[in-house]
C-alpha cells in the first residue's frame, strides 16, 4: 500500500485533486470532515472543549461553528490547544480507516495541516497542490462569502507555501492553466514505479 498525503493551503484545490483520485478508485480519507466528526462524537475531544470554550460550544447538539473558529484562529496558542485535543483522535482514526482499506494499492490523506499536525509521518508520500496567493484569495472569497480579510488571516494562519513545496514529494501546480487531470495520471504512474513526473 502507497499512502498519499495530499496538503495545499485553503482555497489550492486540494479537494479537486482527491475528487480525482476518487474518480480512479483511490479511497481518501478527508481528516477535516474527519476531525469535524470526531469533535462531536468522541468523548475526550468533547470533554476538552467544553473544558476550553465553556458548554456553549455544543448547541443543541451541534458544534458551534463561529464560537470555535473565532478562538481557534485568534493566536498560534489557541489552536495549538484545539490541536492537542483534536489531533492524536484523528490519527487513530485515520490508521484504523487505512487498515479497513490495507488491501488497496494506494490510499490518500486529505489535510491543510498535514505538515503541521505531524500526519506527514503517516504516509509515504507528500503531495502540495499550489495555487498562486492572489488566485486562492480570490476562491475562497467567492466560495465561504468571506472578505479578504478573513481570508488573508486564515491563509496566514497556515504554514507558508513555501516550506510545504520544500517538504513535498510531487508539487501539483493549479494555476488554471496546467491540467490538474494530466498531472494526478502522471503523479500515480510515477509512485507506481511506472512513469516520470
Amino acid at each position: 500500500m502507497i499512502r498519499i498525503g495530499v496538503t495545499g493551503g485553503i482555497g489550492s484545490g486540494k479537494s479537486v485533486v482527491c475528487r480525482l483520485l476518487e474518480m480512479r478508485g483511490i479511497p481518501v480519507y478527508d481528516s477535516d470532515t474527519a476531525a469535524k466528526e470526531l469533535m462531536l462524537t468522541d468523548p475526550e475531544i468533547r470533554k476538552g472543549l467544553i473544558s476550553l470554550l465553556g458548554e456553549d460550544v455544543y448547541k443543541e447538539g451541534y458544534l458551534n461553528k463561529p464560537l470555535l473558529s473565532s478562538f481557534l484562529f485568534s493566536s498560534p496558542q489557541h489552536a495549538a490547544m484545539i490541536n492537542h485535543l483534536v489531533h492524536p483522535v484523528v490519527r487513530t482514526d485515520f490508521r484504523r480507516w487505512a487498515e479497513a482499506r490495507r488491501k488497496c494499492f494506494f490510499i490518500a490523506m486529505e489535510s491543510a495541516i498535514l505538515i503541521e499536525s505531524g500526519f506527514v509521518r503517516e504516509v509515504d508520500k507528500v503531495v502540495d497542490v499550489y495555487t498562486p496567493f492572489s488566485l486562492r484569495l480570490k476562491r475562497v472569497m467567492k466560495r465561504d462569502g468571506s472578505t479578504e480579510d478573513q481570508v488573508r488571516q486564515r491563509i496566514h494562519s497556515q504554514m507558508d507555501d513555501e516550506q510545504k513545496k520544500k517538504i513535498a514529494d510531487i508539487i501539483l501546480m493549479n494555476d488554471e492553466e496546467k491540467s490538474l487531470i494530466v498531472q494526478v495520471e502522471n503523479m500515480l504512474q510515477l509512485f507506481s514505479g511506472i512513469g516520470e513526473y
